[in-house]
């Protein structure tokens, strides 16, 4: 007597056989890369992108190119030269958005911090001076900025090493350049009338939001879990359902 393994394929969910069925033109897919890049800021992709697929440029050149100068800037740690363009380029932004002046004055102040730690005679005047006139005056203004420019003058006291805490070595990894670039690039795109988020990232976002509906409310029959094809399911996830999207967002 002997035994076989069957091989057969599992049937699939009827929802996943619908999903499948469906047929996405390639406009609209064209239609959503052309967005990222430019809402991004990829200036010679999109260009290059809009002339391929025969789509209308969803902002000038120019105004792509603006944006991401700013946004080098700030990943370079050159926030003054960032703060200097966006004088310049869109005064208004900073004259009107206190908590992203603070973002980027308190980034400038880290990144003085950084120098001066670096310095071989640890000169931490320049730091200490900045603080108490660019910041100084502002924290007095929200408990919030108090609590930030308290956390960031302790990079001055504590040694950085691989010891320190996890709070403040926060303050100088890369990630809080790139938050502060991405308040930056969403106050610009705001400024020039455009939506400040993807189009991708917004659909992410709805369709995470209409499987939880769908899931705790509806009791419909669904296959667990529905992959969104994309890395960091969880996070998109996390993010789409406990930052308020309720119900959802598509600004």
């Amino acid at each position: 007597m002997t035994s076989s393994t069957s091989t057969a394929t599992p049937a699939k969910h009827a929802f996943t056989r619908q999903v499948e069925e469906v047929k996405t033109p390639k406009s609209d897919i064209n239609a959503l890369i052309l967005d990222y890049l430019t809402v991004a800021g990829y200036p010679n992709a999109a260009a290059k992108f809009s002339s391929e697929a025969n789509l209308q440029p969803q902002q000038p050149m120019s105004a792509i190119q603006q944006r991401l100068r700013i946004q080098k800037f700030i990943h370079k740690g050159e926030i003054d030269n960032a703060l200097q363009e966006l004088n310049e380029v869109y005064p208004s932004i900073l004259d009107n958005d206190e908590p992203l002046l603070f973002a980027l004055l308190r980034l400038q102040l880290v990144e003085l911090i950084r120098n001066c730690n670096n310095s071989p005679d640890r000169d931490i005047s320049a730091a200490l001076k900045f603080a108490q006139t660019k910041l100084g005056p502002k924290a007095t203004m929200k408990q919030e900025f108090l609590e930030d420019l308290e956390k960031t003058m302790s990079l001055l006291v504590f040694p950085q090493d691989e010891n320190l805490d996890p709070s403040l070595s926060d303050l100088l990894k890369p990630s809080l350049r790139r938050d502060v670039a991405d308040q930056v690039n969403q106050a610009i795109l705001e400024q020039q009338k455009q939506h400040k988020e993807t189009a991708i990232r917004r659909l992410v976002k709805m369709r995470v939001w209409s499987e939880d509906v769908t899931r705790k409310e509806t009791k419909k029959d669904l296959p667990e879990p529905i992959e969104l094809g994309l890395d960091g399911d969880d996070a998109d996830r996390l993010d789409a359902t406990q930052n308020g999207h309720e119900p959802m967002i598509t600004t």
